[in-house]
């Protein structure tokens, strides 16, 4: 069992003898499941000349809400029976989906560029047609 100590405005997962393990990322990253961290370690990698200041929490958040997105246009929805969330067929309009994320950034008042936006919007789509979820058009 692991839990959080807080030592000078940083983060470490913990267990109960203080093998620390991680910091404030590394334990968002690790709370993730495996294909959701390796989507955010090739989406840090593919931008990082350009990142800036964006954290793997920042490149979580934009996708939530990219996901959040199209889920509002009906590609993306709960099954009933497994309770996964499973991505539907249909086009997505990049540009409308940006405009929600930057909407959105704008009322957060978060500290991410439109350009941030979409080096990870172009990230996450070559990392899904490498994996075979998207095909190039």
């Amino acid at each position: 069992m692991y839990f959080l100590v807080h030592v000078k405005k940083k983060q470490y997962l913990c267990t109960r003898n203080m093998n620390c393990i991680m910091d404030n990322n590394s334990i968002e990253m690790a709370l993730l499941e495996p294909e959701e961290r390796e989507l955010v370690e090739f989406i840090m990698k593919m931008i990082n000349d350009e990142k800036g200041k964006l954290t793997p929490d920042d490149i979580m958040w934009v996708l939530d809400l990219m996901d959040d997105y199209l889920e509002e246009q009906g590609l993306l929805r709960e099954d009933p029976k497994t309770g996964e969330m499973e991505y539907l067929d249909g086009e997505v309009d990049e540009t409308e989906q940006l405009n929600y994320v930057l909407n959105a950034i704008l009322e957060e008042g978060r500290d991410i560029t439109g350009v941030q936006v979409q080096l990870i919007q172009d990230a996450e789509l070559q990392f899904g047609i490498q994996h075979g979820y998207y095909t190039e058009d």
